[in-house]
């Protein structure tokens, strides 16, 4: 089919890169503004990329900041029973977060990992041995080496075992958490969405739907309040009191007496 007269002078157009009336008519600055686009969009990408791979610690410097040490009281229930306190775990230098006796916590971030927001009952779990809470699950080892046990793991839509005051009931993994004395508790499903505040008050279970939660006891709120108390204590500065003694200096002056004799007339 012949070509039409359009369609050949389109064809000429293309095949000369637009012709030499549009080379001409071509901005000077064309290739130079391209330059900089891509310079631009290196650049970006770099710095992208940098702070990416070299994220901030704690932007905002939300406590609990590193260096920082807080006590919280945690109490774990499961079908109707109080089960043990966590062993403690102190011996596992280098973490952030770890059980103490009698069902206290200590926080003490030492990475970004358990600092500022990231101080979460979820990241406690992360940190102890062989204790696995989330939002369906809760599994409490024997000790603090962190060895399974099959009696107190437990997984949503599991009925609680014979020998429990809720035996025979389906069973759901809930949280509890106390900011304050006197207040009630929120629950909550989540653990990563209960972040640690100084002297908290934590509950952790698994027990039928529209049973609650007990607080932690009395004997893990002395507790708590005695290990604050004695951080507070220990951290309170010195003032160092300087004596500046200034040297007293005597000027002793000495008045010579001059006797005038008037001669006799």
């Amino acid at each position: 089919m012949a070509k039409s007269a359009t369609g050949r002078w389109v064809s000429r157009v293309g095949a000369s890169g637009g012709g030499k009336a549009y080379k001409k008519t071509r901005p000077g600055n064309f290739y130079g503004a391209l330059a900089v686009i891509v310079i631009l969009g290196l650049v970006a990408t770099i710095f992208a990329r940098y702070d990416y791979q070299h994220p901030p610690k704690n932007p905002a410097g939300i406590a609990p900041k590193i260096g920082t040490t807080w006590f919280a009281g945690l109490s774990i229930q499961a079908c109707g029973k109080t089960l043990p306190y966590l062993a403690d775990d102190t011996a596992l230098k280098g973490q952030g977060m770890y059980a103490l006796a009698n069902g206290v916590i200590k926080i003490s971030p030492a990475s970004a990992a358990d600092s500022g927001n990231n101080a979460t009952l979820a990241q406690f779990g992360n940190e102890y041995p062989g204790l696995l809470i989330s939002t369906s699950q809760m599994n409490i080892p024997k000790n603090e080496l962190g060895a399974a046990n099959p009696k107190t793991s437990f997984t949503n839509g599991h009925t609680c075992p014979s020998g429990t005051p809720d035996a025979g009931k389906v069973g759901k993994v809930t949280y509890a958490y106390w900011t304050s004395f006197g207040k009630p508790a929120k629950i909550t499903t989540n653990p990563a969405t209960i972040k640690f505040t100084p002297e908290m008050r934590v509950a952790m279970g698994f027990e039928p739907v529209g049973v609650k939660l007990a607080p932690p006891t009395s004997k893990t709120n002395a507790a708590v309040l005695a290990a604050s108390t004695t951080v507070t204590s220990t951290t309170i500065p010195t003032q160092v009191v300087t004596t500046t003694t200034v040297p007293s200096s005597a000027t002793t002056t000495t008045i010579k007496s001059t006797t005038t004799t008037a001669p006799g007339g």
